[in-house]
């Protein structure tokens, strides 16, 4: 049983990565769905894939992203920000910059699921999910 399910998906992927697997397959949910189509709008993933059956909701199947020259992971860190324990609030004018602004952090605002600039365009706070750069 699973008490934190976005970190259960963020360690996956870390752990795929640190075996240079090229694929890495995750229990689905809607807000891991949001989370990976984020991941592939911005780069870090190649490709991703919903499977619908696997009991429940499906499994999400994603290919990581290395890179060509050096062979190593796009993605350097996933961080957990707001956990069950000690969730992690930010307003509008207080959304973290990841790298100042190279890396991203998902937000869960009332509309959705959005990275930090969007929802500083949006002039929306919320929940900071987790940290990517």
């Amino acid at each position: 049983m699973v008490l934190d399910p976005i970190s259960d998906y963020l360690t996956r992927i870390r752990n795929a990565q640190a075996a240079n697997h090229r694929f890495v397959e995750i229990p689905a949910s809607n807000t891991k769905r949001k989370i990976t189509e984020i991941l592939y709008e911005k780069g870090y993933i190649l490709k991703y894939k919903f499977e619908e059956g696997h009991g429940g909701q499906g499994v999400i199947k994603i290919a990581l992203k290395y890179d060509l020259a050096s062979k190593t992971p796009v993605i350097k860190s996933l961080k957990r920000a707001s956990t069950p324990g000690l969730r992690q609030y930010s307003g509008a004018k207080t959304l973290p910059r990841v790298l100042s602004g190279l890396g991203i952090a998902i937000i869960s605002t009332s509309k959705g699921l959005m990275t930090d600039k969007e929802a500083r365009a949006q002039n929306l706070g919320g929940e900071v999910m987790c940290e990517i750069y």
